[in-house]
């Protein structure tokens, strides 16, 4: 057993769980990360995204006492059902798109210059979306979407399949700027992201399934143990956060992580391999 791949396995997931639910990109910092340690080949890339399902383990925890009452309820109750599916309506965009283009996405858009762009625009983007005023609020709760609404959150999620964008960015920020609560988008937030990333985490594996082997299992393991860790602690601290807070402080952050992508990108500190 190889120690030193397992301690890199270790810092990825935290990076992972970390990063994965707050609007900055968990991506990006994957990347950056996986940079400097020299986790950057293929395995690592299927690597990257199998890991995100120790963050998702995550948020079922968190949720775990809506999640069953929703599902005990889906036979007879209207708002358990409204509501498994507007999270279903809200996943199908990601699946289809993903699908369609994630190959060419892989290929062309995973480069610095890229990620820089999304993170510094993405965080313009949080600081006007903040700017706007509680009366554009329209629905308080997840229980008062429509499956019009959970449709364009859905729309607004694809665009996380450009590296730097940050699927919970899309989502909260999107969601907000579509009417929702913060309270509100931040929920159906998380809990779009129980599909999307299950998904894209199992098919991953499976399509990539040649460059796997039974030797690679502690690694995994450990990285899904690390991502789920970091990711409960996140989810519970942004779900009391976003009580009282704003999303400002990670708009500030996305900028200067950007600027930060590009002179590394630029002066070669980093081997970006783009």
């Amino acid at each position: 057993m190889d120690v030193l791949m397992l301690g890199k396995a270790a810092v990825m997931g935290l990076v992972e769980g970390m990063t994965e639910f707050l609007p900055i990109s968990s991506t990006g910092h994957l990347i950056l990360t996986g940079a400097l340690l020299g986790f950057n080949d293929e395995k690592s890339k299927v690597f990257d995204i199998a890991i995100q399902t120790g963050a998702i383990f995550a948020v079922i925890l968190v949720y775990w006492h809506r999640l069953r009452e929703t599902m005990a309820g889906l036979g007879s109750d209207s708002r358990s059902q409204r509501f498994a599916i507007n999270v279903g309506i809200g996943f199908l965009p990601a699946a289809f798109f993903g699908l369609l283009l994630g190959k060419m996405i892989k290929e062309h858009l995973f480069t610095p210059w890229v990620v820089a762009a999304t993170f510094i625009l993405g965080g313009f983007i949080i600081l006007w979306a903040e700017k706007r005023t509680a009366a554009t609020v329209r629905i308080a709760e997840v229980d008062d979407m429509e499956p019009m609404d959970a449709l364009k959150v859905g729309l607004v999620q694809c665009l996380a399949m450009v590296p730097g964008t940050s699927r919970s960015g899309a989502t909260i920020i999107g969601g907000m700027l579509l009417g929702l609560s913060r309270q509100a988008a931040t929920d159906f937030s998380f809990f779009l992201a129980i599909p999307t990333l299950i998904g894209a985490g199992g098919y991953t594996l499976w399509k990539e399934r040649a460059l796997l082997s039974m030797a690679d299992a502690p690694i995994f393991i450990v990285g899904l143990v690390m991502s789920f860790a970091a990711a409960w602690l996140c989810v519970r601290w942004l779900l009391d956060y976003v009580a009282t807070h704003n999303f400002v402080p990670f708009a500030w952050y996305r900028i200067a992580f950007g600027v930060v992508v590009l002179v590394t990108a630029s002066t070669g500190v980093i081997n970006w391999h783009d």
